[in-house]
């Protein structure tokens, strides 16, 4: 998936491109960018190319960064800068695998906690391992605090 990915951002950058669409074209480039330090930044562990979770990683961790960007640019009355950050984070996102939503996530968390056999908030280690064989489309933040209140924490 990690290469489809790669091919997925080479194609949207070429679309962007041809259809002169300039922010597109600048959130593409600088997702190209990240990507080839992330894999450089691999190279010593022996990984020529990231497997496709990290790159999920990266792009969360560009959208994360966006947001809180977002909400400093609010406080500092800048809706320029809000619509262009928010532009990217769209960008971004349509590579992101689709997210679980509340109820999924609860029907998620409560068979995890089935499975692991958890009790208590001593075993919410359990409980978000077996969580992370949903991969990307179980955003964990949101998962945490409902664990720790259907444990009783």
């Amino acid at each position: 998936m990690a290469d489809d990915l790669r091919s997925r951002f080479n194609a949207s950058l070429k679309e962007a491109m041809l259809a002169k669409d300039a922010a597109r074209t600048s959130t593409l480039r600088m997702i190209l960018a990240k990507l080839k330090d992330v894999d450089i930044a691999a190279r010593p562990s022996g990984v020529d190319k990231v497997p496709d979770e990290q790159v999920v990683a990266m792009l969360r961790s560009m959208v994360k960064s966006r947001r809180e960007s977002v909400e400093l640019y609010r406080q500092g009355n800048r809706p320029e800068l809000v619509a262009k950050e928010e532009a990217e984070i769209a960008t971004i996102e349509a590579f992101l695998p689709q997210q679980m939503d509340e109820a999924a996530i609860a029907a998620a968390v409560d068979a995890a906690i089935a499975e692991a056999g958890a009790a208590s908030v001593k075993d919410m280690g359990k409980v978000m391992a077996v969580l992370r064989k949903h991969g990307g489309a179980l955003d964990m933040s949101k998962a945490n605090p409902l664990v720790k209140a259907r444990l009783g924490g």
